[in-house]
């Protein structure tokens, strides 16, 4: 038998989340290293803002 699909109930006060990957290169080696971190959307131009 099939289950019951069952509603999930979701709160109005939920974040919107993005997940930002920054690339760096590293001056000793040439490697290139990525940094990955989930932000809020909102906060995202700021973060880029202060790291360039």
């Amino acid at each position: 038998m099939a289950k019951k699909v069952v509603a999930i109930l979701s709160k109005g006060d939920t974040v919107k989340l993005t997940k930002l990957i920054q690339v760096k290169r590293s001056a000793k080696t040439g490697a290139y290293t990525f940094r990955s971190r989930i932000v809020p959307s909102e906060a995202i131009k700021e973060i880029l803002s202060s790291r360039a």
